[in-house]
């Protein structure tokens, strides 16, 4: 019988092919700036299992939140340079590179979580194409529960929004504080502690999930629901990262995110009740703006809006009228 001898050729084509099976498996560092209390980071981190069970590890991510990785204004560029291959950003922060990403923080324009999802789906296209521009693939988009104000007092007139510092997360939320005639402070989630202890911020404006997770009750007294606005966080990744991967694996993550998208909704949905219930159970007055408040955040919202339209160009317009017309309002 004859005896195979494995040669230096050989040996060195099957090292070559092993090699190349272990290239093919991908590991992605993903950063997110909130912390693990986050529904959106719980979200974020069962994306990532789904992906890692559905590819059976040829695709792992590891998730870094709370801004550990890099910070917030940072996660954007570091995807579009390769630095990091995926990140989830709140979608307003990156208004300065077209206002159709602060569509989702103008007061009156989707007061519901179905007027919301409406309002991703209208300006999607347009998002995804500008996300195409610098190299990025959105994957999904999950609103907030819909934002209200909380002070250290009962919030019962416009008057006492004079000179507040409001802690404002993105430069809409900003304008609005300003029309308002409070003081706009920039202040990240995982900072609000500190920001209320050293007299940074008097009162913010946010969900009640972030309320909660950040246990507001600790530094303030009330929250007033006024269901601003219902803004997003969206996850995107780097495209030259998704075309490395085998088509096998850009499916089976394009799925785990749809699954990331229609569960992140409802979490929020479900988070919002949990977290209404958990601020009043800590001894937090929640209520409804009455007519004077309401009207003055009506005007400050009107106003924020007028800024919009006089900035935003003809395609980021026609998204919005395309959202109207199909929610007929």
């Amino acid at each position: 019988m004859r005896t195979r001898i494995a040669t230096p050729l050989l040996l060195a084509t099957a090292c070559s092919l092993a090699a190349a099976a272990t290239a093919q498996a991908a590991e992605w560092t993903m950063a997110t700036p909130y912390g693990d209390a986050s529904f959106h980071t719980q979200n974020t981190k069962q994306f990532a299992e789904d992906v890692a069970e559905a590819t059976d590890g040829e695709l792992t991510i590891t998730v870094h939140s709370g801004g550990s990785l890099v910070s917030h204004g940072e996660i954007k560029p570091s995807v579009r340079r390769g630095t990091i291959d995926a990140g989830e950003v709140f979608l307003s922060i990156l208004s300065n590179d077209d206002p159709i990403f602060e569509v989702d923080t103008l007061p009156g324009v989707a007061g519901s979580y179905d007027d919301a999802y409406a309002l991703w789906e209208a300006t999607k296209p347009m998002i995804t194409e500008l996300f195409a521009y610098e190299g990025l693939i959105p994957l999904y988009a999950v609103a907030w529960p819909a934002q209200g104000i909380y002070t250290a007092e009962p919030l019962t007139d416009p008057a006492q929004f004079d000179g507040l510092r409001v802690r404002a997360p993105n430069i809409n939320t900003q304008r609005f504080v300003d029309n308002l005639g409070g003081s706009p402070t920039e202040t990240e989630e995982s900072d609000i502690p500190t920001a209320f202890s050293t007299g940074r911020v008097d009162a913010m404006i946010t969900s009640s999930s972030t309320g909660n997770s950040m246990a507001a009750w600790d530094y303030v007294t009330d929250y007033t629901d006024a269901n601003l606005w219902l803004p997003k966080n969206i996850v995107f990744i780097n495209q030259r990262s998704f075309d490395r991967l085998d088509e096998a694996t850009q499916e089976a993550l394009m799925e785990a995110a749809a699954r990331a998208e229609e569960r992140g909704w409802q979490m929020s949905r479900d988070n919002n009740d949990e977290s209404l219930a958990a601020l009043k159970e800590n001894g937090i007055s929640v209520s409804e703006p009455n007519a004077d408040v309401a009207a003055a955040l009506q005007a400050a919202g009107d106003e924020l809006f007028t800024d919009w339209q006089s900035r935003a160009d003809d395609e980021a317009k026609a998204a919005l009228e395309a959202y109207r017309a199909q929610r007929g309002n």
